[in-house]
């Protein structure tokens, strides 16, 4: 005879949750000039599978399918997801200004385009396999930045990556720090 089960409530309370980021401002966001094949490199960190993107999307679903177990971890997810949030706007500012279209398109040479999907984002079912694959993605994250840093001959740009690389570096200090839990 199959029980009548009511689902327990979700007891965690979001309310307060901060954006998990360095305590360090952001320079200023604005470019040398307009530079297409520099909005195109940014559009993989845009929307690409290694992104800010694909990071909101899999922090947002580590998040919800964690809240009911493990109140604390979530919170600490969801700060990470508030912060890639931000660095999805920095991009989306910078793409504009030199001259690229913000979309969920990562640009390729020729005009080709791979739309984003939601295929990139890596959901494992374990709470310490969801941490593991957070840290692998920041760690992809902090190499494919320093990539384009190295491709792109604009200072202004770089300090905004350089700068969302501190983020990304905190985040994997975090999430080390879950794991120990």
């Amino acid at each position: 005879m199959e029980q009548n089960r009511k689902p327990a409530a979700n007891t965690c309370n979001f309310s307060g949750v901060k954006p998990a980021m360095m305590d360090l401002p952001y320079p200023p966001t604005q470019v040398k000039g307009q530079n297409r094949d520099y909005a195109m490199l940014l559009s993989h960190d845009y929307c690409g599978s290694v992104s800010e993107m694909t990071a909101i999307a899999q922090y947002i679903n580590n998040e919800n399918r964690m809240s009911c177990e493990k109140c604390p971890f979530a919170k600490t997810i969801l700060g990470i997801a508030m912060a890639e949030m931000i660095h999805l706007q920095k991009l989306g500012e910078l793409i504009y200004l030199l001259g690229g279209n913000v979309d969920f398109a990562a640009k390729q040479p020729g005009g080709r385009q791979k739309l984003w999907t939601p295929a990139y984002a890596d959901v494992p079912q374990d709470i310490k396999q969801m941490v593991w694959a957070d840290i692998e993605a920041e760690k992809a994250a902090i190499k494919q930045y320093k990539v384009h840093i190295n491709r792109i001959q604009d200072e202004y740009v770089n300090a905004v990556l350089m700068r969302i690389i501190k983020d990304e570096e905190y985040h994997m200090m975090m999430l080390q720090a879950l794991l120990e839990d």
